[in-house]
């Protein structure tokens, strides 16, 4: 397991580049909201605990994670934002949906990574159960929210020292 003891949430506050000046958007999927708002949750804290100031950050709700891609695309469109964190959490059932959804989303992503400007960062969980999740949101295994916060603080600065 990738996650077999690691701290999602551990980072050295040192190494983050300044974000001082950097306006993040957060698009945050509503299905399985009990994992999404700890995600999100995580990266709000991450991102002011390294200076982010609260009308910096722009926060949309989807229903879903499928519409996550949408979201981030208008996000990026409108809000002038200098990365994107999409929020989601699909959690296996009984059919192929679980499939597709994590397959289309994760392609949408890259397919806005490749076609625009502006970094949008992965933060959706794709787990087989609902404890791997919860593990991941903000429970034994940290939380991937804060992960996901300080890769979009990295790529915001890549972005703009271009």
């Amino acid at each position: 397991m990738a996650t077999a003891n690691k701290d999602l949430s551990a980072y050295d506050k040192n190494a983050i580049p300044n974000t001082n000046g950097l306006r993040f958007g957060i698009v945050v999927s509503e299905w399985n909201e009990n994992i999404t708002s700890g995600l999100y949750n995580g990266a709000v804290e991450a991102l002011a605990d390294n200076g982010v100031k609260p009308e910096d950050i722009i926060t949309w709700n989807v229903p879903g994670s499928f519409e996550l891609i949408y979201g981030c695309k208008k996000m990026i469109q409108s809000q002038n934002v200098d990365a994107v964190i999409a929020i989601g959490s699909v959690i296996q059932g009984e059919t192929k949906h679980f499939d597709f959804v994590c397959e289309a989303v994760a392609q949408g992503i890259k397919d806005l990574n490749v076609q625009t400007d502006t970094p949008v960062v992965f933060c959706v969980l794709t787990d087989n159960t609902l404890q791997q999740a919860i593990d991941r949101s903000g429970g034994i295994h940290g939380n991937k929210g804060t992960e996901a916060a300080i890769v979009a603080i990295r790529m915001a600065d890549l972005r703009r020292s271009f």
